[in-house]
């Protein structure tokens, strides 16, 4: 009977010790010559070989390195369970089993020597792994009820390493020491090659944009008037920079990377994974682009050896170190980060290209804009057309002309574009590389005019792709069109001031005064709004840019620098603001609409006209009133003079009765 005891131990169940798919091996039930007392203890040894026989299942089922028996072989289950940590996990448990087939092969031999030793040994030399049995069988059907995938398995083996029984720790520690060998390889191959070895999705890098949240209904209603408090959505804006789905836009050089924080381990930080990430999407892209030999050589400065050597020396340690893995991290990071720098900033001159953003996406060369302005008026003040995009860059070539801008090596990375409807259709089969469609102003509608449409693209020249994204840029051509928005109407208000000037020596009436003061009224506003955009905001970010990118050797710390610049223009321009955005364009279209009544009627209004002037007086009294108590708690360049604050926070009311 002890022979047939250590068979069924070892997984082969005979007519004594018998196989039930549902309670595993159990003592026959019809055997006179066992005593209760040892029907007992063999029934507990007989648990502790159906926990044998089950793990040996597993590991079968998902590596097919032991071979299982037939009388108790289940159906192949269509688990859903697959992948190299699963298979990691198997090898480590298989290893973890080898000390008690070992101990079964000893009792054998005791036995052999002398037969007259009792089932009471088998159970003295088999009690560890009563113990541990259990615990580790609670593991494996976790995996497998809950379908545990990749980087999570280690997660799930982690937690249940950290118990008090040291049998279990330390064989759990063990499966986990072989787990991570698989993540190790996986992260020398990302962060020295670039290579995303991650066929079944396991890994906590992928390729593709992060997901983004399901609640974008809930927080289109999110509001809050105070720029200190921003509501969730616009927090969210701020620090995910996405107006727009940056997949849609990706050009066909750039692959996109990110976190896939549900397989991250706990006890592997979230700012390590990112550190991760960025070292091993800047090795992806210097691999991929067939310059990079010759222009900056090796990234990591020819160290790939020393890197994989300290991986592989964690790799052999038993017990995870995050000190060590972190400081690892963080030294090839460094290595990566001050590279890139010396490549971006001195070999790519960064700084000139921030200046040629800041000169067009921020109207920095007003002058240009000026000219534009006044050249393509006629043709934008309609809706656009096929040829409108056409026309328009022939007339910011004659303004560049005429401002003396001739460089031939900058104006041809830069394109005006025109979102006109029908256009997308046209552009399905593939997008100007390095550009970026401008931001629709409602879903399958036509822009009312090409204004609305207009849009700035400019071609990113290598490497400095990865920190000017097609995302990037969308917020920039935000910013674009609201910035030229306000110096158009100021054009225009000023146009209609040298109207008056030309009529001053005409007798005039009552309505020409209440015309004139609202004009003035309009170009107060306008104009403090422009000084403080170009002033307060763009030339003060714009400084603290630099001094942050002249202060640094590392190109994370430029990323993060710009992506506040970035943030700190559209918060503080009030672009995430809805409430003061909303505000300001109804302002602005109100001074619009002026300024076409005034240009229409060159000589005293008319009834119909004086109507109308009477509604944009309304108008603008009513959106500068709300502007004004909205952003009361604010010292804003608008209150120049504190000359909003004696107006009681109204203009264009007072003396205005017609």
């Amino acid at each position: 009977m002890i022979h047939e005891l250590l068979l069924a131990l070892s997984g082969y169940p005979g007519t004594i010790f018998t196989w039930n798919k549902r309670n595993g091996l159990q003592v026959s039930q019809d055997l006179p010559f066992l005593h209760p007392s040892e029907s007992s203890v063999l029934n507990r040894l007989c648990k502790m070989g159906t926990d044998y026989v089950r793990f040996t299942e597993f590991i079968e089922q998902h590596t097919g390195h032991v071979h299982q028996q037939e009388h108790y072989s289940s159906q192949p289950s269509q688990t859903g369970l697959h992948g190299i940590y699963l298979r990691a996990f198997c090898t480590g448990l298989n290893s973890m089993l080898q000390p008690y087939r070992q101990a079964l092969l000893d009792l054998e031999k005791e036995f052999l020597g002398d037969p007259h030793l009792s089932i009471s040994h088998v159970n003295y030399m088999l009690e560890q792994f009563q113990l541990l049995f259990p615990s580790v069988m609670v593991v494996v059907e976790t995996i497998k009820s809950q379908k545990i995938h990749g980087c999570q398995i280690l997660e799930t083996v982690y937690k249940h390493s950290c118990g008090g029984l040291p049998p279990v720790r330390m064989a759990l520690e063990k499966i986990l020491a072989v787990c991570h060998g698989v993540m190790y390889k996986q992260l020398a191959a990302w962060m020295l090659h670039g290579l995303l070895l991650d066929q079944s999705e396991e890994f906590f890098v992928k390729q593709g944009p992060s997901a983004g949240g399901a609640t974008a209904a809930q927080e289109e209603e999110e509001e809050d008037l105070g720029i200190g408090g921003l509501s969730g959505k616009q927090l969210r804006e701020l620090q995910d920079l996405r107006l727009i789905e940056e997949e849609n836009m990706l050009a066909p050089s750039l692959q996109q990377f990110s976190l896939r924080v549900e397989m991250l381990p706990s006890y592997i930080p979230v700012r390590v994974a990112e550190k991760i990430l960025f070292v091993g999407e800047s090795v992806q892209m210097f691999e991929n682009h067939n310059q990079s030999p010759s222009r900056a050589g090796s990234i990591l400065k020819h160290q790939e050896d020393m890197f994989a050597a300290e991986l592989h020396r964690l790799k052999q340690q038993p017990l995870f170190s995050l000190v060590d893995f972190e400081n690892l991290v963080d030294g090839i990071r460094s290595t990566v980060a001050e590279h890139l720098w010396t490549l971006m900033v001195e070999e790519s001159d960064l700084l000139g290209q921030l200046k040629i953003i800041k000169d067009f996406y921020l109207l920095g060369r007003g002058e240009l804009y000026q000219v534009f302005i006044d050249l393509a008026q006629h043709m934008l003040k309609t809706p656009p057309s096929a040829v409108t995009e056409h026309d328009v860059n022939v007339a910011f070539q004659q303004a560049a002309h005429k401002v003396l801008l001739d460089d031939d090596n900058l104006l041809p990375l830069l394109h005006l574009t025109i979102d006109y409807q029908g256009k997308e259709s046209k552009e399905a089969s593939g997008n100007r590389e390095g550009t970026t469609p401008p931001q629709e102003t409602s879903p399958r509608e036509a822009p009312p005019t090409g204004w609305a449409a207009l849009g700035l693209a400019y071609k990113v020249q290598w490497p400095l792709h990865i920190l000017f994204t097609p995302a990037v840029l969308e917020k920039y051509n935000v910013v674009f069109r609201y910035l030229l928005s306000v110096r158009r109407v100021q054009s225009e208000l000023q146009h209609c001031w040298a109207l008056q000037m030309q009529r001053k020596h005409l007798k005039s009436n009552q309505t020409d005064a209440v015309k004139w003061r609202l004009r003035n009224h309009m170009a107060f506003l306008v104009d403090n709004l422009q000084y403080y955009l170009q002033v307060d905001v763009l030339e003060s970010q714009f400084l603290q840019l630099l001094q942050q990118i002249n202060s640094t050797r590392d190109f994370e710390s430029i990323r993060l620098a710009h992506d506040h610049f970035l943030s700190n223009l559209l918060a503080q321009s009030f672009i995430l603001l809805k409430p003061v955005f909303h505000c300001l364009n109804e302002i602005l279209d109100l001074c619009h609409n002026f300024c076409s009544l005034v240009s229409q009627n060159l000589g005293p209004l008319d009834e119909r006209g004086a109507a109308q002037l009477d509604i944009l007086v309304k108008g603008f009294s009513r959106q500068s009133f709300l502007l004004f108590k909205i952003l009361s708690s604010l010292l804003l360049r608008l209150d120049y003079n504190k000359y909003y604050t004696q107006a009681g926070g109204t203009l264009g009311r007072s003396s205005f009765s017609l």
